[in-house]
C-alpha cells in the first residue's frame, strides 16, 4: 500500500518523501530505507508498516528509543496520520498520499512540476538536508554563500555524525572485533586501520557524505584513535599543558590547565565509544567494567592514574577522570616559583624530613598532597632504605634503595584483593627506615601510627582534610574505622605520640596550590591535642586577574625539637622563623 512519510528535522528543512512498499525502516546505515546519519540515531532505529488501512511503528531496540506524541513506544503501536514520531533530532507523520496536500517538493528552475522523490527499500536516501515549501508561499531569498566555518564537535553536531558513521564503516570492512591481534601485531594492526580509514573516508569524499570544509585528515585520525587508541583523549594526554582530563559523558569532556577547568571541543562519538575505550584501559591489567562492576581504577602504560564509572551508576554515560602522570620531578624550587611556599618554609621542611619528623600534609582532592609528598620524599637521606605504599602508583623517589608497593583489587571473582591495611603490616617486616603511605584512608592508620610509634620515625603519609584541626579528627575516625575498639583518649595520645607537623594544602579559586599552614602538634591538655602554627598563608584578596593576593608569615612560634636540636649541636638556622629576617 503506498503512503508519505513527511519528515522534519528540528529546527531545520521538511521533506515529503513517497513508498510504494508496504514497510520501510528509519536509521542510521546506508541499508535503511531512510537514512539519518546522526550520532543519536541508532544503525536500525524505527520500522513502520502500512498494511490494510494501519499505520504501525516500531521501535527496533534503539539506543535512544523512538517516540510518539511525545510518549517512549513499549511495543508496535498504530497510529494516526496527525500522530508525530520523534526519532532523534527528526519528526515524522505517515500518512497515505491522498489523505491531505502535505508538503510539496521543491520546483527546480525549469520544471513544469517536479516528481515527487520515490523511495524504495533498495535505495537508500539522505534526508534532512533539503528545504521545502508549500504552493503560494514566496520563493525563499537568494542568500550569500555563509563563510566556511569549524565543525560542531559533539553527539548532536555534524562532525560527530560523519565520525560515527566512518567509524561503523570500519568496523564492517575491518571487523577490529575478531581480528587476531596477537598474530597481526600492533604496528602491522594500525598500519592496516590507518589504509582502511583513509579508503573509507576518500569514498565518502567522493559521494559527497563530508563537509567541503571538514579538515580529512583530522577524521582520519580521530576514526584511528576511537578504533584502537583512547579516541578523543589521545589528543589531551599527548598535552604537556593538561593535568587532568575529565569525560563526564561522551559529548562533555573537560581538561584542566594551570589548575582552571575548561570544556574542549573533542568528544566522543558515542556512549559505545568510551566504553570502547575503557575496555582497551583495563582490559590489559586483568580487569573488567560492565553492569555487575560499574567502577574500577586503573593505570595507563605511561603511570597516569585512572578511574572510570558506568551505568547504570553514571546516569549520563560513561564517564572517566584521568590524573596524568607528571614525567618531570618536581622540586621544592618548582614549588616556590609556583608560589606554593616560601624558601624558609622549604628549608623548614627539609631539616624536619632529614631529623626524621613524622608528618601528615593533609588538603582537598587536586590541592597538591600528593606533588608535596613527593618533593619531601626527595629530602630523605640516599643511604637510607624507603618503602613507599600507595593505592595507584604515582611517587617519583630519586634515590636508588627505594622500594615501591601497590595495592591490588579484587579479581573478576571477587578474590585475591590486597589493601593498603595489609602493605603496611608487610612493610614492618622489610626493615625499613621510612615508610611512606600515599594516602590513608581508612584503618591503615592506626598500622601507620603505630609504625611512627615503634621505630619508623620520619615516616610521611596524607589525608583529605580542610585544615590541619581537621586533618587530627579525621586522623581519629579512621583509627576507629579499623575496627579496634579504643577509647577517645588512647587515640589522641597515640596521635600525639607518633604525628610531629600537619601541613595543609589549599588548592585556591584561581587554581593556584599554597601550603596555606604547618602546625606543630604540641601534646595533650586534658583530653584535647593541642597544636602551635609554625607558618600560615594569609589571604589579602584578589588582583585584577583574580589571582589570589597574600602573603606567607612565621608566627613567631619555634618548634620544641628545634630546642632539642640546638642542645644536641646540630645547626640549625633560626632567621627561618623571623619575618623579617
Amino acid at each position: 500500500m503506498p503512503f508519505s512519510v513527511i519528515l522534519t528535522e528540528k529546527g531545520g528543512a521538511t521533506q515529503r518523501l513517497d513508498f510504494e512498499c508496504e514497510e520501510i525502516t528509519i536509521g542510521r546505515v546506508d541499508e535503511n530505507d531512510i537514512c539519518l546519519p546522526k550520532g543519536n540515531i541508532s544503525k536500525k532505529h524505527t520500522k513502520i508498516v502500512v498494511k490494510d488501512g494501519k499505520i504501525i511503528v516500531l521501535d527496533l531496540k534503539s539506543t535512544n528509543g523512538t517516540y510518539v506524541n511525545g510518549k517512549k513506544l513499549a511495543g508496535p503501536q498504530v497510529i494516526s496520520p496527525d500522530d508525530k514520531v520523534f526519532i532523534g533530532d527528526f519528526i515524522l507523520n505517515v500518512e497515505p498520499p491522498d489523505l491531505g496536500p502535505g508538503v510539496e517538493p521543491v520546483l527546480q528552475d525549469g520544471d513544469e512540476a517536479a516528481e515527487q522523490p520515490t523511495m524504495t527499500p533498495s535505495r537508500p536516501r539522505y534526508v534532512g538536508t533539503e528545504a521545502t515549501r508549500r504552493d503560494g508561499d514566496p520563493p525563499p531569498p537568494v542568500a550569500a554563500p555563509p563563510p566556511p566555518k569549524a565543525p560542531v564537535i559533539g553527539l548532536a553536531g555534524d562532525y560527530a555524525a560523519t565520525l560515527q558513521l566512518a567509524h561503523d564503516r570500519l568496523i564492517e570492512a575491518l571487523d577490529l572485533r575478531r581480528l587476531d591481534l596477537e598474530r597481526l601485531g600492533s604496528d602491522e594492526l594500525w598500519k592496516k586501520t590507518e589504509s582502511t580509514v583513509r579508503q573509507i573516508v576518500t569514498r565518502m569524499d567522493q559521494t559527497g557524505e563530508l563537509d567541503p570544509h571538514l579538515d580529512r585528515e583530522e577524521l582520519v585520525q580521530d576514526v584511528i584513535n576511537e578504533a584502537l587508541g583512547l579516541g578523543p583523549l589521545e589528543t589531551y594526554l599527548a598535552d604537556e599543558t593538561v593535568s587532568e582530563i575529565m569525560v563526564n559523558s561522551p559529548t562533555q569532556v573537560y581538561v584542566e590547565r594551570a589548575g582552571r577547568l575548561e570544556r574542549v571541543e573533542k568528544a566522543f562519538s558515542s556512549p559505545q565509544a568510551v566504553l570502547g575505550v575503557l575496555e582497551r584501559i583495563v582490559a590489559p591489567l586483568g580487569r573488567h567494567i560492565d553492569e555487575s562492576s560499574p567502577l574500577v581504577d586503573a593505570r595507563l602504560p605511561d603511570g597516569s592514574r585512572v578511574n572510570a564509572i558506568i551505568p547504570p551508576l553514571a546516569l549520563k554515560g560513561p564517564c572517566i577522570t584521568i590524573r596524568k602522570f607528571k614525567r618531570e620531578l618536581l622540586t621544592s624550587d618548582d614549588l616556590i616559583g609556583f608560589g606554593a611556599l616560601t624558601p624558609k618554609m622549604a628549608q623548614f621542611l627539609d631539616t624536619c624530613v632529614k631529623v626524621r619528623r613524622n608528618l601528615v600534609i593533609s588538603g582537598g582532592t587536586g590541592s597538591g598532597k600528593t606533588t608535596l609528598l613527593n618533593v619531601l620524599s626527595g629530602y630523605i637521606p640516599a643511604q637510607e632504605r624507603i618503602v613507599t605504599i600507595e593505592d595507584a602508583a604515582e611517587l617519583q623517589l630519586p634515590q636508588e634503595h627505594w622500594i615501591q608497593l601497590e595495592a591490588r583489587p579484587a579479581n573478576i571473582e571477587g578474590k585475591g584483593q590486597i589493601t593498603i591495611r595489609d602493605l603496611v603490616r608487610n612493610a614492618l617486616r622489610m626493615r625499613p627506615d621510612r615508610i611512606v603511605v600515599g594516602e590513608c584512608r581508612g584503618g591503615e592508620a592506626l598500622d601507620m601510627l603505630q609504625a611512627m610509634n615503634t621505630g619508623h620515625d620520619g615516616s610521611l603519609t596524607t589525608l583529605h582534610a580542610n585544615s590541619t584541626r581537621d586533618a587530627l579528627a579525621r586522623l581519629e575516625t579512621m583509627v576507629l574505622m579499623s575496627g579496634m575498639e579504643l577509647p577517645i583518649r588512647a587515640i589522641r595520645d597515640q596521635i600525639a605520640n607518633a604525628v610531629h607537623l600537619v601541613i595543609q594544602q589549599t588548592r585556591f579559586a584561581d587554581g593556584s596550590r599554597k601550603v596555606t599552614a604547618i602546625s606543630e602538634i604540641s601534646g595533650m591538655e586534658m583530653d584535647v591535642l593541642s597544636m602551635q602554627d609554625i607558618f600560615e598563608f594569609r589571604q589579602e584578596g584578589f588582583d585584577d586577574q583574580g589571582a589570589v593576593v597574600g602573603r606567607f608569615v612565621p608566627t613567631g612560634f619555634v618548634p620544641r625539637f628545634y630546642d632539642d636540636l640546638q642542645r644536641r649541636g646540630i645547626p640549625v638556622d633560626m632567621d627561618v622563623f623571623r619575618e623579617d629576617a
